[in-house]
């Protein structure tokens, strides 16, 4: 009997990939997404590569750049204030309509969050923290029933964990403070949200994502490029 073909990926399917590699924290700014290497990982052809990397680009997570191919963007610090005030005057209405629209379920679901959020960050695994925190986020966009906005701030989110990756503090405890405060913060606006207190629960989140950019150093780190092979087999 023949092995069964496995089914090639789709678009979609590379582009969540490589967007999930981002919000993990496995591919840093400035790493360089060679053509070749990303069609052997995906085990598809290079023709199939190129369309991935130019909706990235679109979504300034990835930068094309002529005769030299395609890098993780690298944010700058003017690009990391920006996407922190985008995300200031669009999720404190996104947690409004999450309020107005979520049910005893999407509530359990955030607290959920914010438990594995603690425990990742007690078991120091700060990549899986951080994108616990991400995830947070973005469940309250998925249920708060508004798809462009929605649509916007996932795009934001995955530009907010390069910038993490750029401007986060450099020292390991400084980190695992950083995130403590968001598991915090957190708790504090899940309050607002159980007591269907929508005013409150928006000034919650617009102090906590300022307090998020308050944070951010703008000296970037230096880190090893990963290996595209390894990552994505």
């Amino acid at each position: 009997m023949s092995d069964a073909v496995t089914p090639a990926l789709s678009d979609s399917e590379m582009y969540e990939r490589v967007v999930s590699a981002i919000l993990d924290h496995r591919l840093p700014p400035g790493t360089k997404l060679v053509e070749d290497k990303l069609a052997s990982a995906f085990g598809v052809s290079r023709t199939r590569i190129r369309p991935v990397l130019v909706r990235l680009a679109n979504e300034q997570v990835v930068t094309l750049t002529p005769n030299r191919g395609a890098t993780i963007a690298q944010p700058s610090e003017e690009e990391a204030r920006e996407v922190f005030e985008a995300r200031r005057l669009i999720e404190p209405r996104l947690v409004e309509l999450f309020i107005a629209h979520a049910g005893k379920a999407d509530i359990l679901c955030l607290k959920q969050c914010i438990a594995d959020e603690d425990a990742a960050r007690l078991a120091g695994d700060m990549r899986r923290a951080i994108r616990l925190s991400g995830d947070f986020h973005l469940h309250i966009a998925e249920r708060a029933g508004h798809q462009t906005l929605g649509r916007i701030l996932r795009e934001l989110t995955s530009r907010t964990s390069l910038i993490l990756m750029t401007y986060s503090p450099a020292h390991a405890r400084e980190r695992e403070e950083a995130t403590a405060c968001g598991c915090r913060e957190h708790r504090a606006l899940l309050d607002a949200i159980t007591l269907r207190d929508a005013p409150e629960a928006a000034r919650r989140m617009h102090e906590h994502l300022t307090r998020l950019e308050s944070q951010l150093q703008f000296t970037p780190p230096t880190d090893a490029a990963p290996d595209l092979a390894t990552l994505f087999s």
